[in-house]
């Protein structure tokens, strides 16, 4: 993540080696991306990508890890992982994928680490990823991770913000969301403060403005491009409730199997959504209560660390050390 020179500053990746170093594990980062570039700057990308993949190779050898865990590192290639395997039998190799499974390249990025991956860790859940499995591994669903390093903010505490309701997601005219979101602002412009940003003509936000806007924010809306995908949600909604804002959930996905009415508020369609955001706008004590109950919830049972410790020990075959709530979404 060098390359963006410190624009990201929710990348999932920090989350997790915050993790790895609170469970008190060794710990050595090795970026693909930047590696390319470090060892060809100057050539064609092939050949930076041909000694990035050495580089790996040399890298576990010197440093014999007991498990490598890699991300999106699509740069490493399966016959790297596998050379890995050979040369370091005892050494687990797990995966963690955060992308959605309705796009087919998402498919065919993890169905090319299947063979090459002892355990496969995706924010998606149900018979979806059940075809993942190989009979030699296994596949799990995680929650998106927060790390109090990261979402520091606790905005359930607060009163005045920059705005009342925000949503931030990429999105064109043909995505679903961008209706809703005229939809609603049409309905409550004129009491709320509504404010989207990457999509109705409104540009993203990244790096130190987006936590700024986290930061000034009192409710959100978490609204995927698409929904009712079992457990499925971006990454968006571990800023959210990590940071202390009331978070809007559709209540589709099979998502109180992960929460309820407690944490987060959950909505049917569009009116029903349009009225619980008046209704919290108005009534301040409810916000907080369910705001702050939220975010606990949140960083006590979706830490950075609790999921290390989770594809830990399912890698290694470990008895389960504790009641994890997403551990029935586990396959072989």
């Amino acid at each position: 993540m060098l390359r963006h020179y410190g624009n990201f500053k929710f990348y999932t990746g920090y989350k997790l080696s915050n993790g790895i170093v609170r469970n008190n594990h060794r710990l050595l980062e090795f970026s693909d991306r930047d590696m390319v570039r470090y060892e060809a700057p100057l050539a064609i990308r092939m050949l930076g990508k041909h000694k990035a993949n050495k580089r790996l190779i040399e890298t576990c050898l010197n440093f014999q890890p007991d498990l490598i865990l890699i991300g999106h590192c699509d740069l490493i290639s399966e016959k790297t992982l596998l050379e890995i395997r050979r040369l370091l039998p005892s050494t687990k190799i797990a995966h963690w994928f955060l992308d959605a499974l309705w796009i087919d390249r998402n498919l065919r990025r993890l169905k090319k680490r299947i063979h090459c991956t002892d355990s496969i860790f995706i924010t998606t859940g149900g018979e979806s990823i059940k075809q993942f499995c190989t009979g030699k591994n296994l596949v799990s669903f995680i929650p998106n991770p927060t790390d109090p390093s990261w979402e520091q903010h606790n905005n359930s505490e607060r009163e005045q913000f920059d705005r009342d309701l925000v949503f931030c997601g990429v999105g064109s005219k043909t995505d679903y969301r961008y209706q809703l979101l005229k939809n609603l602002e049409a309905t409550i412009k004129d009491q709320i403060n509504f404010e989207t940003f990457g999509i109705r003509g409104n540009p993203p936000v990244w790096g130190e403005r987006y936590d700024c806007v986290i930061a000034g924010s009192k409710m959100a809306l978490n609204l995927n491009r698409e929904e009712g995908w079992c457990l499925y949600s971006s990454d968006r909604i571990s800023q959210l409730l990590g940071n202390g804002l009331l978070t809007f959930v559709w209540d589709k996905g099979e998502m109180r199997r992960l929460f309820d009415d407690e944490h987060v508020i959950f909505f049917k369609d569009e009116d029903e959504l349009c009225d619980k955001v008046k209704y919290f706008h108005l009534n301040d004590d409810h916000r907080k209560s369910i705001a702050s109950a939220g975010r606990a919830y949140y960083h006590r049972y979706f830490s950075a660390e609790k999921i290390v410790k989770y594809i830990v020990e399912s890698t290694f075959e470990i008895s389960l050390s504790e009641d994890y709530p997403w551990a029935e979404q586990l396959y072989r």
